[in-house]
């Protein structure tokens, strides 16, 4: 596309789930599979009903405020943005708008793609109340209030995109910035993020710093996965790489449009509207209140140590590899798992092995999150310290992680003296002894140079000790038995 430059912006909307209540009312902020189980009157828009500022919402948002790099304000307020639509009955939703200032403007993210770090733009980042969500079926449509007042951030970035993949990666580091910063499980699957998409073309021969060189802006709605919006932009491109070839670009119109995941396409749904058709005005049952100095720096101290951070630390701190470090920050529960390892005396190398390979596999092969592995990092231990020990093997060890994992036992239930490793030395040299003295005619072929005989000789004590012999310390017996003969 060197003739063109895709200009892509994103409205990333990530649900606040780290609070007790809601935005405005009492009711639970608790994800249900039970429809309308978690709801007020305020929730349903009930007459006389009335909002009231959840603190700790204002809280996390003006914490992202801080971690996107935007200024704050010194005044939190909210508007209403007029519209109808049965997700919404009161007929509007308590958001801000960006004038003066919402919970955020005028920031930077840095986000890692393909190696390379990359800075995007923010243009603001405000708290809003989330809608209901609606099902829709053959004949009828059913509501679900529970998502209804959900606190929910929306971060608005400048058209500094200019790939599916560009966006995919950014939305990633987003999502992890809310996990860490324990702002929001950000867990797609139960809805809690989702993007709106901005896509143009323009000729890759103007300055795309000027907003009068850009193309004409196609809006994609409530895309519901990282990638289904690549997808989404990826095709939108192509669309209007078309259009620019055969010359109708130009009278394509400001619009509207969904991504359809069965046609792989984007649908025309409507023409785009502007704020200015959402008649926004200022909240009259919300009075706005200052920001302190004070209040700002609680909230900048609290701000945990992010992924970007970790990974750092793992790789300066650990020696880990930077493959390593990226598998155990990619999800928070993982990190934190490895952390709580370290935290009780695992060697860091040890426990990077056990957690990217053996327990992130297996996680997959169950389907299981972290969260619910029966395996603890204590558990863990026992197995890391059984083999520092020498009382049982690497073998050993992996056996004893899937019997404890499929039969929900403690590892070392497993431990005995009947299934311990041979680590005594004189035990040993005593069965590597009997094996040397039945095997005189290999021994003669090893020292006449074929060396791969070492590993007959290892393989033949595995076999009569059934496993149990240390292999570092057999290897060494073996080496200086062999060299006396």
């Amino acid at each position: 596309m060197t003739k063109y430059l895709a200009k892509i912006g994103l409205e990333m909307h990530c649900e606040i789930s780290k609070t007790k209540s809601k935005v405005f009312s009492s009711a639970p902020n608790t994800y249900s599979d039970e429809p309308n189980s978690c709801v007020q009157p305020l929730d349903m828009g009930f007459p006389g009903t009335l909002p009231v500022v959840n603190k700790e919402a204002v809280r996390l948002a003006l914490m992202a405020s801080m971690i996107t790099n935007c200024t704050q304000p010194e005044y939190i307020w909210f508007e209403r943005k007029n519209y109808y639509y049965p997700d919404l009955p009161k007929g509007y939703q308590i958001t801000q708008e960006t004038k003066p200032i919402p919970v955020g403007i005028y920031g930077y993210v840095d986000y890692e793609y393909k190696g390379e770090m990359k800075r995007v733009r923010i243009n603001n980042i405000h708290l809003e109340e989330d809608s209901a969500s609606l099902d829709h079926y053959e004949t009828t449509s059913t509501i679900d209030y529970n998502r209804s007042g959900v606190p929910l951030l929306e971060l608005v970035t400048e058209p500094d995109f200019h790939s599916g993949e560009e966006a995919m990666a950014f939305l990633e580091h987003m999502r992890s910035v809310y996990q860490y910063a324990g702002i929001s499980d950000a867990d797609t699957k139960k809805g809690q993020v989702r993007c709106d998409v901005n896509v143009s073309i323009m000729d890759a021969s103007l300055d795309e710093n000027d907003p009068e060189n850009w193309g004409t802006k196609v809006e994609m709605k409530n895309v519901n996965s990282f990638g289904g919006v690549r997808d989404a932009i990826n095709y939108e491109i192509e669309r209007q790489l078309e259009l620019k070839e055969n010359g109708t670009y130009d009278e394509m119109p400001q619009q509207t449009r969904r991504w359809d995941e069965d046609t792989f396409s984007t649908i025309y749904m409507r023409s785009k509207v502007d704020a200015l058709d959402y008649k926004y005005f200022v909240e009259p049952n919300i009075p706005k209140f200052k920001v302190t100095e004070t209040w700002l720096k609680e909230i900048r101290k609290d701000i945990p140590k992010l992924a970007s951070e970790r990974k750092q630390t793992y790789i300066n701190e650990y020696q880990l590899s930077e493959y390593d470090a990226n598998v155990l920050i990619k999800e928070k529960a993982i990190s934190d798992y490895f952390e709580e390892c370290i935290r009780l005396g695992i060697e860091a190398k040890a426990a990077a092995n056990w957690v990217t390979v053996t327990i992130v596999g297996e996680l997959n092969k169950v389907d299981l999150s972290i969260e619910d592995f029966y395996l603890t990092p204590n558990y863990l231990k026992q197995i890391t310290d059984a083999i520092k020990e020498g009382s049982i093997s690497s073998k050993q060890a992996k056996e004893i992680f899937y019997k404890a994992c499929e039969e929900k036992k403690e590892p070392k239930s497993y431990m005995s003296k009947d299934n311990a490793q041979i680590s005594d030395k004189e035990e040993l040299l005593k069965i590597i002894t009997a094996i040397l003295e039945a095997n005189t005619s290999q021994i003669e072929q090893y020292k006449n140079g074929k060396t791969n005989l070492f590993d007959y000789f290892v393989g033949q004590v595995m076999k009569e000790t059934r496993g149990k012999a240390n292999p570092v310390m057999t290897k060494e017996i073996l080496m200086e038995e062999l060299a006396k003969r």
